[in-house]
């Protein structure tokens, strides 16, 4: 498994690199440049080509790429257009919020999805069943932003349960248990949000794969054992059932970190996905760049991490 990991990740360097190329080729493409949200009238042509020339945008293109990646390479992501602040820095910066709310949102995906993909196999064709079929539907079709309103409208507006937006309280000197407390109810609605249609998905194919797998020989001969229905669907039929669910585990990781763009920007969460936002309008190209970078590794580790689950759950599956 060490050699085929290390394999992977030695796989992993040139598709990185053409994944440099066709960002930096797109965000070549993309009409007009990061001067041009900088735009005062009292700075004089002249100056707006010298300001081009100080960062670079008169070179070629060829030029200009090799020399964002010859920084990529040596751990410098850039600086930012506008006030020059280190892209490295920013993503530190906002690195934890987002993890707070894509991991929240990544365990309740998988607590609740599973679990209710085993209870809707084993209602099958019946009320539950059913009701569970609509709600991943709804899960898998309503939109983000949408229902993070709608969500806000309800808890937040009407309820007042929840607060509407931030990661904490504005001007609340809180420690220890209350500020435990206080991040709770922040992160809530977002994380709902945001893991509702991973939810949806896992909940559909456990139920798919479990019930492909109750009509096994092996399933059967547990259950002509004499074991209860409980033992024989936990520790004989789940596991063998997991396999197409780690496929979503593994890919399920980038969904989530991308869904955060709009969820953090409708909640107004302090992550890099309102960063992202933030550098979309402002044709912060370096910082574009560097999250599509981020976003690119996780898709790779992801991959990866599914790969070696997948022995996990089947001891049949090895890599050679």
């Amino acid at each position: 498994m060490g050699v085929y990991i290390a394999k992977r990740i030695l796989h992993a360097i040139p598709i990185l690199i053409g994944i440099t190329i066709l960002t930096f080729l797109i965000m070549q493409l993309a009409p007009g440049n990061p001067m041009q949200t900088m735009i005062n009238p009292k700075i004089s042509m002249e100056e707006m080509e010298r300001a081009q020339a100080n960062l670079g945008f008169d070179q070629p293109k060829i030029v200009q790429y090799f020399s964002w990646l010859k920084e990529i390479l040596q751990g410098n992501l850039g600086y930012t257009i506008k006030t020059g602040q280190s892209v490295s820095d920013l993503i530190l910066e906002r690195l934890p919020a987002t993890l707070t709310l894509t991991g929240s949102a990544f365990i309740m995906a998988f607590v609740i999805g599973v679990p209710l993909g085993v209870f809707s196999a084993t209602h099958r064709y019946k009320l539950p069943d059913y009701v569970l079929t609509v709600f991943a539907f709804i899960g898998i079709s309503i939109p983000s932003f949408f229902f993070g309103l709608g969500l806000i409208f309800i808890f937040a507006l009407k309820l007042g349960w929840f607060p509407t937006s931030g990661m904490t309280s504005i001007g609340a000197n809180l420690t220890g248990l209350p500020l435990f407390i206080d991040h709770l109810k922040h992160i809530i609605l977002p994380a709902v949000v945001l893991s509702l249609p991973t939810v949806a998905v896992v909940m559909r194919f456990t139920r798919s794969s479990l019930l492909e797998v109750l009509h096994q020989d092996f399933v059967r001969t547990a259950d002509s054992k004499g074991l209860s229905r409980k033992v024989v669907i936990v520790k004989h039929a789940l596991r063998n059932a997991l396999i197409p669910v780690i496929t979503i585990f593994g890919l399920s990781i980038p969904f989530l970190f991308g869904g955060a763009y709009i969820t953090e920007h409708i909640f107004n969460w302090p992550g890099m996905g309102s960063m992202g936002i933030q550098a979309i309008v402002g044709r912060e190209y370096p910082v574009i760049m560097a999250l599509n970078l981020f976003t690119s590794i996780l898709v790779l580790m992801g991959n990866l991490l599914a790969d070696v689950l997948y022995a996990w759950a089947d001891p049949r599956i090895r890599y050679n």
